[in-house]
């Protein structure tokens, strides 16, 4: 799941080997305006986390470090830690010096002798070996028709929201590294590595949103420097390269509007996702976005065209589907007491919170009880006292309860047979959610809107 959450754009950019270092460095300088103006990631399991979140997870996905924290040891995942002065060699150095080889396999090839017959090398070992480190910007080495060529791999930019946008984005990084690769400048007397990976990740962090430190120390808005720097930068480029004028209209006016309407992919999706707050759960609310999403793409139009999603879009799309496991709808956002707290805190949890059953847990999240409306009004109903008594003194430790899995069918069956009110919900022996009876009479009300509706 997490590998399906890091889908990205990639693109590759041909470089000669002279050029290779200055090329490289560019890349590394515009990889931050590039997560920016292309961030599409700002929500994972149903929380809203960085506007591009694909660039920390990624990195932790795969982290293979077990160091003490005062040792530097750097990520598989990683912008890198320093410039390139003279030569792609340098990458793959490094690369070779800080990381073990993770894949091994009989590679059938000896580069030397092959050097030595006159022949290109494939370099099967390198080339596996750089497979498994992955630099946002990552230094490829290839082999076509005999000939070896060396390119730049962007892989800062996102999967989607649509085709356009994606071409789009591919056509603003392509300009601007073809226009500043011909006007020769190093950036490295510019800008410090470590502020460029600085605004990479201040870029990932707030999108559109973030601030630079940029070129010779000036400060500018991502939003400013993409309109005023970038886009005729690229528009410059791409004509340099014989691209045809209604092409580079068509591609850079969607980088254009994107910006000048400040509604990237992350952007549309943190709007969607809070007009529907108080409509649906979070799971609802996650299909209705996987399915406007899909419609969306299918206009053609690219993602500051998009309007808002609506709800009734993923009944339109799955209908019953969306309901067919618990973990689809059930209540994550949880109030939940310790078997020693004062039944006060139940009663004030269910006066507050307006709600009927109350889990009881331990220090490590997991289920040790429960508690129901019912069973409070018995203890005060014989004259119980809510301060001086725990919640272990009322709450059932026989409580049923049902994995993420579990399908809605099976949940109901069990709360039929047992004629409970709720079931709390399980993963890995933690709790994480509860369904009650609230729950499924939402998901009839809506199934059965969906079913009378149609026959209308």
């Amino acid at each position: 799941m997490l590998e399906a959450c890091n889908a990205s754009f990639q693109v590759h950019l041909q470089v000669s080997p002279a050029e290779f270092p200055r090329m490289y460095n560019l890349a590394q300088v515009l990889a931050a305006p590039m997560v920016a103006v292309a961030a599409n990631s700002p929500l994972l399991f149903g929380r809203r986390l960085w506007s591009e979140t694909r660039i920390a997870l990624f990195r932790q996905a795969v982290d293979t470090r077990h160091t003490h924290h005062l040792r530097e040891s750097e990520a598989r995942v990683s912008f890198g830690t320093r410039w390139v002065r003279d030569s792609v060699l340098e990458i793959y150095q490094e690369d070779i010096a800080r990381f073990r080889t993770l894949v091994g396999t009989d590679l059938d090839e000896d580069p030397v002798a092959k050097l030595a017959r006159g022949e290109t090398p494939l370099l099967k070992a390198l080339r596996l070996h750089n497979g498994t480190i992955y630099r946002w910007n990552r230094a490829c080495y290839g082999v076509m028709d005999g000939k070896p060529h060396l390119r730049i791999e962007n892989r800062v930019m996102p999967a989607g929201p649509s085709v356009l946008d994606e071409i789009a984005n591919g056509a603003l990084w392509f300009g601007a590294m073809t226009e500043l690769g011909a006007r020769g400048d190093d950036v490295t007397r510019r800008i410090e590595f470590d502020q460029a990976g600085a605004n990479f990740y201040s870029a990932a962090r707030e999108g559109l949103g973030a601030h630079f430190n940029w070129l010779d120390g000036e400060d500018i808005t991502a939003s400013h420097l993409i309109l005023d720097h970038l886009i005729p930068l690229a528009e410059a480029g791409l004509r340099r390269q014989g691209i045809l004028e209604d092409d580079i209209k068509r591609y850079l006016s969607v980088i254009d509007g994107r910006v000048r309407t400040a509604r990237t992919g992350a952007r549309w999706l943190l709007s969607s996702w809070n007009a529907l707050k108080d409509k649906a759960t979070s799971g609802e609310r996650s299909s209705t976005l996987v399915a406007a999403t899909v419609r969306r793409q299918q206009t053609g139009r690219p993602v500051a065209e998009w309007e808002r999603a609506r709800l009734d879009e993923a009944d339109a799309e799955s209908g019953p589907a969306s309901y067919q496991q618990v973990d689809q709808y059930m209540t994550t956002d949880l109030f939940t007491v310790h078997a020693s707290d004062p039944i006060e805190m139940v009663v004030n949890l269910m006066s507050w919170e307006r709600i009927r059953h109350i889990p009881v847990e331990d220090n490590d999240h997991r289920l040790v009880g429960l508690v129901t409306y019912r069973a409070v009004l018995r203890f005060l109903a014989n004259g119980g006292s809510m301060h001086d008594t725990p919640v272990s003194a009322i709450m059932r430790t026989d409580v049923l309860s049902v994995t993420t899995e579990a399908r809605t069918l099976d949940a109901i069956a069990l709360m039929r047979r047992y004629r409970y009110g709720c079931l709390p919900v399980i993963q890995d022996g933690h709790l994480i959610g509860i369904l009650t009876e609230e729950d499924f009479m939402n998901v009839a009300s809506k199934l059965l809107e969906r079913e009378l509706g149609d026959r209308r």
